[in-house]
Order: C-alpha cells, then structure tokens, then sequence
C-alpha cells in the first residue's frame, strides 16, 4: 500500500469523517448530495452569537449546568460509576433538551470516570445538540503554543467527538495565548466564553489585582474580549464568564457586546434579582447560569422541567427589570 492509500478507517477520527462539515444537529452535509445555498450559510457562516441570540429569543434566558457530582447521583438514588453517570445525563437531555436555550455540562465530573465518562460526555453532546439545545463545554481551558490548539480542535472542530457550540476558557497566561480558540471558533461557527470575575471568593486575589496601566485583570479581559466582538450582529461569540454572586464590581461591562455567562445563581448564593446590581445596564446579554437549583428536582423529569420553568420566570423578570 501506497503511503497515501489509506484505508477508509484510518480516514475516520473517533468514528466521524474527519474534516466533514455538520448541520446544527451535527448530522454531516454531504458533499454527494450537494448541500442548499441555506444549508452553506447556516453550516459554514452563522456564529454562535447568532445562535445564541436566537436560542434566547425562542426558548428564554437560561442555561442549566449538568454537574454529576457524586452527592447529586446519591440524591438520585443513583451509584457513583459510569451507569449511573449515564442514567444521570440521559434524564437531563430527557427532561430539558428540548426546552432551555443552553446547557453546560461540567467536563470534570466526566473526566474523573475515564475513557468511559469521556464517552457520555461525547454521547451527552450529541444528544444536546440533536435535540437542539447549545452545548456550551464547561472545561476551563488554557494554555499556549501547540495545547492550546490542541483544545481548540478537541471542542470546537465540527470533525471532534467532543465538539461543543462553546467552551469555557481560563485567560490567565494571557488572553492572545487563547487565540487559535478564538480562530477556531470563528472559522467554524462557535463561541467561547472567557474566565472575568469569578463567583468564587478566591478568584478576587487575581482578577482584581491592578496592573501598570491602572487596569485590573478582569477589566483587561473585559477590554480584549470586547475588542473580538466589535461589529458583531446581532451578537458577538465572544463571551465573558461574571459570577452573579459578585456584586456591584466597578467594572465597564458596556463595550462588550457578546453574550454573559453567569453562574453562581441558586446554591451558590445568587438570586436572579442579584443580575441587575452585577450586570446593570448590561442586563440585555446576560445568560443565567443555574445547576444545583434545578437538577435537586430530579430524577423525575416532570421536576425538572417545573424547576427550569421557574427560575426562567425569575430570570425573565429580573432581566426585564420587573421585581
């Protein structure tokens, strides 16, 4: 055999043709059939901001974490193993797939089972975006050089089996080092949200340390982020991830103009009144953020989505400035 004869599978990665361009269910085009005009623009040139802008407009404000974390399996009455990791994310599809604008499946809780819980996090995705939710991957990824693309072709290359419409991603060695995500994401259509000011108390040390131009960290994040988003429409695909448990933080959220990611809400102390003192008049792009609260309710799936109806009410009103 020739050095380029390479047989079909060697062709394929992880199963899928390697370099085929996917449809918003992530079902290929096929070049055989020749693809619509429509199909070219939606599959090669929409962004995720527009994306996202019309999720939110058609199903609400909100995203729902899927943090299977070995406490909320027991209160399923589920076992810590790979079954009941599965049976976990199944309901979750299940119940609120085809209902919320996003979902954001923590990629750590897969991790720690292995080959075999990177395989439900690969199964989870498909099932997501077939039933047509956004995938928005919670990795909180960073690096430089070569492993930054790395990450880059692992979550937002439509020919990986981990391809997400978004990902989560830690500036901290310097917002260019994040650039070939920031490239992928906009040759393929995806997103990614960037690390700002952090829910977690810790955080404050670094992101708001004060630089020699004045600047504090985030507010550096904030203004390159911002800069990727100018004469974006409807929305930019670059977005920030601000805690909703932050406060009145001083920060100039105004030239953003991509969409908020805010975790923090429910068990971790926020309510969605809480929005408006954060984000001011920067409420508009602002993508609420709830796990615990809503996935307490289950394993029945009725509860689930009675729970993701109610803290969509209440974010419907805090965000339309209505108590």
């Amino acid at each position: 055999m020739r050095a380029g004869d390479r047989p079909a599978a060697a062709r394929e990665r992880n199963g899928r043709p390697h370099g085929r361009r996917l449809d918003d269910d992530g079902v290929p085009v096929d070049a055989d059939r020749g693809a619509t005009p429509r199909e070219e623009r939606r599959v090669a040139m929409e962004s995720f901001g527009a994306r996202l802008h019309r999720a939110v407009a058609e199903r609400g404000p909100l995203c729902v974490g899927i943090d299977p974390h070995p406490g909320l399996l027991a209160r399923w009455g589920l076992a810590d193993d790979v079954e009941g990791l599965d049976r976990f994310s199944r309901t979750v599809v299940e119940a609120l797939g085809d209902r919320v604008a996003a979902v954001k499946p923590q990629s750590a809780f897969y991790e720690r089972f292995g080959s075999r819980g990177i395989g439900v996090l690969e199964s989870t995705i498909r099932q997501l975006r077939n039933a047509g939710a956004l995938v928005v991957l919670d990795a909180k990824r960073g690096d430089i050089g070569s492993t930054v693309s790395a990450y880059a072709s692992a979550y937002l290359d439509p020919s990986s089996p981990l391809y997400a419409d978004a990902v989560t991603a830690s500036p901290y060695l310097g917002v260019g080092s994040l650039a070939p995500m920031f490239e992928m994401a906009a040759a393929y259509g995806g997103g990614v949200f960037v690390l700002a000011l952090t829910s977690n108390p810790e955080g404050a040390a670094v992101q708001r340390a004060v630089g020699a131009d004045g600047r504090t960290v985030a507010q550096t994040v904030i203004d390159e982020i911002s800069q990727l988003n100018r004469g974006a429409e409807p929305l930019g695909s670059f977005g920030l991830v601000v805690g909703a448990t932050v406060g009145d933080t001083g920060h100039d959220l105004s030239a953003v103009n991509g969409p908020l990611l805010a975790p923090g809400l429910g068990a971790q102390g926020a309510t969605a009144a809480d929005l408006r003192t954060v984000f001011g008049p920067s409420l508009p792009a602002v993508l609420p953020s709830y796990s615990r609260e809503v996935l307490h309710a289950g394993p029945d799936t009725a509860a689930l989505r009675a729970a993701a109806e109610r803290v969509l009410a209440d974010c419907r009103a805090a965000l339309a400035g209505r108590d």
